[in-house]
C-alpha cells in the first residue's frame, strides 16, 4: 500500500469527496490497493429457506464459474478467491478440464485468482468434522483434500492458501475431547503450512465464533487462530501459518477488528488473508454487503491495515441473496474504499493521533479523526 507523502497529498486534491464510478478504480490502483471477491459472490445463493436458490426461477441465470468470473470482472474486481472443489472430481481427483476452461476464463476477463480456500463442510462425509474428524480415515481424506487443493493453487498462479474449519467444532456441552480434536487441528495445520510454504504460498486458517457449528468452531477467535499458529510455526522452526481475517467474524464475536491486527503484530503472526463482509454482534454470518454497518469500525480497521503493514488482497466474502450479484459486489468495493480513504487521511495525521493516544483522553484522539470518519 502507497503512504508516502506524494500518495497521500492526493486524497484532499484528485480524491476529495465521496468516491465513485472510475474514481474508486483509480483509487485503488493509485494507492496499491489489491481487491478481490470470492466466486461464491458472484454465483447462487441457498440457505434454508430457499434451498432451491434464490435465483432458480431466473432461467436466465448462468450460475457456472464462467459466469461468476465474467460478473467479478464485470464488478471492476480485478482477483477471484476459489474452492479448490471447484477444481475437482466427486472423487477428489483433479478435474483437468475443468482447471484449464476456469484458468482461460480468468485470463480472457482479466482477473487472477488469489487464494485458494478449502471445502470441508459440504460433503456429508465431514458433518462431524473434517481435520478433526474421530475416524482416522476421514482425518486422512481431508487432509489428502487439502493437499490436492494446494497443488492446484499453486498451478493456477494463486498467492495465499485459506483453511476455514466449517465443521471442525461441536454443537453441545462434553460432546468433544477440546484437548484432542486442537491437537488434530495443529497436526494438520503444521502439514498444509509445510506444503504451502514449500511450494511459495502463504497459509492461514479463518476464524469465526460458530455457523455451521452451533456451540463453536476449533477456532473460534483470532486469539485461539493465533495460538495455533504459534503452535505450527513452532513445529516448523520458522514463521509459516497466519491468519485470514473475516471483517464479518470478528463482529459477530464482538472483536474490535483493529485491535485483532495489532494483536498479530505484536506476537508475530502473519496475516494470511483479508475477507470484507458486513455482520452482526452474536449473529450468524449474514455476509452482507461491506460499510453497511459501523463506519467507526471498518475506517478504524482499514487504519490498523494500513499501520499494520498489511500488502496482500483485500477479498470479498458476501451473500447477497436478494440483491443482483454484480451490484452489490461493485457497492463493497466503493463503500470499502471510501473507509480506506478516511483511514489513509488519519495515517497522515498519525504524528496528531498518538500524541493524542498519549494522554489517554478519547474526546482528543476523536477530535483529531472526526472529520476524516464523517468526511467533511
Amino acid at each position: 500500500m502507497k503512504t508516502d507523502a506524494s500518495s497521500l497529498a492526493l486524497i484532499d486534491t484528485k480524491y476529495e469527496g465521496y468516491l465513485e464510478g472510475e474514481a474508486v478504480d483509480s483509487f485503488l490502483i493509485d494507492f496499491g490497493i489489491k481487491f478481490a471477491a470470492g466466486h461464491w459472490c458472484a454465483g447462487e445463493f441457498f440457505d434454508r429457506f430457499a434451498p432451491a436458490g434464490y435465483n432458480s426461477n431466473d432461467p436466465s441465470f448462468d450460475p457456472s464459474e464462467e459466469a461468476q468470473i465474467a460478473r467479478v470482472a464485470k464488478a471492476g474486481i480485478k482477483g477471484i478467491e476459489w474452492h479448490e472443489m471447484v477444481f475437482l472430481n466427486k472423487d477428489g481427483t483433479r478435474n483437468v478440464p475443468r482447471i484449464g476452461a476456469i484458468a482461460s476464463a480468468m485470463k480472457a476477463n482479466g482477473v487472477v485468482p488469489t487464494n485458494m480456500n478449502f471445502n470441508l463442510w459440504s460433503d456429508p462425509v465431514y458433518k462431524w468434522g473434517a481435520v478433526t474428524n474421530p475416524d482416522p480415515g476421514i482425518r486422512a481424506r481431508a487432509i489428502r483434500q487439502v493437499h490436492e487443493g494446494i497443488d492446484i493453487a499453486k498451478e493456477i498462479g494463486c498467492e495465499s492458501c485459506g483453511l476455514w474449519p466449517g465443521s471442525d467444532g461441536w454443537d453441545y456441552h462434553f460432546e468433544v475431547d477440546y484437548g484432542q480434536r486442537l491437537r488434530w487441528f495443529i497436526d494438520g495445520c503444521t502439514e498444509f503450512a509445510e506444503h504451502c510454504d514449500r511450494v511459495g504460498l502463504k497459509f492461514g486458517t479463518e476464524p469465526k465464533q460458530k455457523e455451521p457449528r452451533e456451540g463453536n468452531m476449533i477456532t473460534n477467535t483470532v486469539a485461539k487462530a493465533a495460538c495455533v499458529c504459534t503452535e505450527v510455526n513452532k513445529n516448523l522452526g520458522k514463521t509459516v501459518m497466519g491468519v485470514a481475517i473475516d471483517y464479518g467474524h470478528e463482529q459477530m464475536v464482538g472483536n474490535t477488528p483493529a485491535d485483532s491486527l495489532y494483536l498479530l503484530k505484536t506476537i508475530g503472526v502473519p496475516i494470511a488473508n483479508f475477507h470484507i463482509n458486513g455482520a452482526k454482534y452474536n449473529s450468524n454470518d449474514e455476509d452482507r454487503i461491506a460499510g453497511t454497518d459501523d463506519i467507526w469500525r471498518l475506517v478504524e480497521f482499514c487504519y490498523a491495515a494500513i499501520d499494520t503493514g498489511y500488502e496482500g488482497w483485500f477479498g470479498e466474502d458476501q451473500f447477497t441473496y436478494r440483491t443482483e450479484q454484480t451490484v452489490s459486489m461493485r457497492l463493497s468495493m466503493e463503500f470499502f474504499a471510501n473507509c480506506m480513504k478516511r483511514a489513509l487521511k488519519i495515517y497522515s495525521q498519525k504524528p496528531e493521533l498518538q500524541k493524542a493516544q498519549a494522554t489517554g483522553d478519547a474526546v482528543k484522539t476523536i477530535q483529531i479523526v472526526k472529520r476524516a470518519v464523517y468526511g467533511g
